[in-house]
């Protein structure tokens, strides 16, 4: 296990990677805030894989980088977790090769750009409700990091679901050439969902925190017989849980679409989630496989 190098400019970045590509080797991706936990080591383990080929392995890179962009005022960007040690720890064990971790400036030289991305309506449901500037910030900064970095595949995880699928729409729509792959939610063996955010959470809030994920399981053991059964075992979880502040829960297409009025069995669904325990705001998600009443 050997240390990652650490790259804080462009042209280090550029530098590093330049003898890399010229070999004719893919570039994997996993853009992060830090606070690494072992979902995120589960996204490089991905991002590994889809650049080992015939015996050959592309260089991996991780960003760390706080941004400013995708925080509103009153929002924690100030007391979002730093572990810069702990981060380079997690990406040794992973076998990250460069780790790029910029200033704002360097990320944001001149201040806010003039230029940035408009996530379009996607991004006025669900997160992009309670926050309208978000993802605005988040898909800029992605958009700059796929500029700065040029990578061939870059993986994020599903907690983030909403998050995934505009990036996905994004590097589509702009043609930016970057593969983009969602890797499955990690969780704690009692169901929660790995979050930077967890942190945040008193004892007796992790306890009632586990309330979301109870509620989307029961929605998945409900879901053949359809959405609204799934929605109804799922509020039943989340009705004996006081000292949850449910934001929204909601059944959605996995394009995040809505749903037909008469939804054929089979119907692949996402579940989503979120709400307030205690002073954080916790997301989370799960898939769904709908069907009418009666369907094995």
């Amino acid at each position: 296990m050997s240390a990652p190098v650490v790259a804080r400019t462009r042209t280090e970045l550029a530098d590093l990677l330049a003898k890399r590509r010229e070999s004719g080797e893919r570039v994997a991706f996993v853009p992060t805030m830090g606070a690494l936990h072992d979902g995120h080591a589960s996204l490089m383990r991905e991002a590994r894989a889809r650049v080992t080929e015939d015996g050959r392995t592309g260089p991996l890179v991780v960003s760390i980088f706080v941004n400013p962009m995708q925080f509103a005022p009153g929002e924690d960007l100030d007391r979002y977790p730093r572990t810069f040690d702990a981060d380079l720890e997690i990406c040794a064990r992973e076998d990250v090769d460069l780790v790029f971790a910029p200033s704002v400036a360097e990320v944001y030289p001149g201040g806010d750009p003039m230029v940035t991305v408009d996530p379009g309506p996607l991004a006025t449901v669900l997160e992009g409700r309670s926050r309208p500037t978000h993802f605005h910030g988040v898909l800029t900064v992605v958009g700059k990091l796929f500029g700065l970095v040029r990578p061939d595949v870059a993986v994020f995880g599903q907690k983030d679901y909403q998050q995934l699928a505009l990036i996905r729409q994004m590097s589509s729509d702009l043609c930016l050439g970057v593969e983009v792959v969602g890797a499955p939610t990690i969780r704690e063996a009692d169901g929660l969902a790995l979050s930077s955010r967890n942190q945040y959470l008193s004892a007796q809030d992790r306890v009632e925190a586990l309330a979301l994920s109870r509620a989307l399981c029961a929605a998945q053991r409900a879901d053949q017989h359809g959405p609204e059964a799934a929605l109804a075992a799922a509020r039943t979880e989340l009705d004996s849980a006081k000292a949850v502040d449910l934001d929204y829960l909601q059944i959605l297409a996995p394009d995040l679409s809505q749903l037909p009025a008469d939804v054929p069995p089979g119907t692949e669904a996402r579940i989503l989630i979120a709400a307030r325990v205690g002073s954080t705001r916790l997301i989370d998600n799960m898939p769904l496989h709908l069907g009418r009443e009666g369907t094995p």
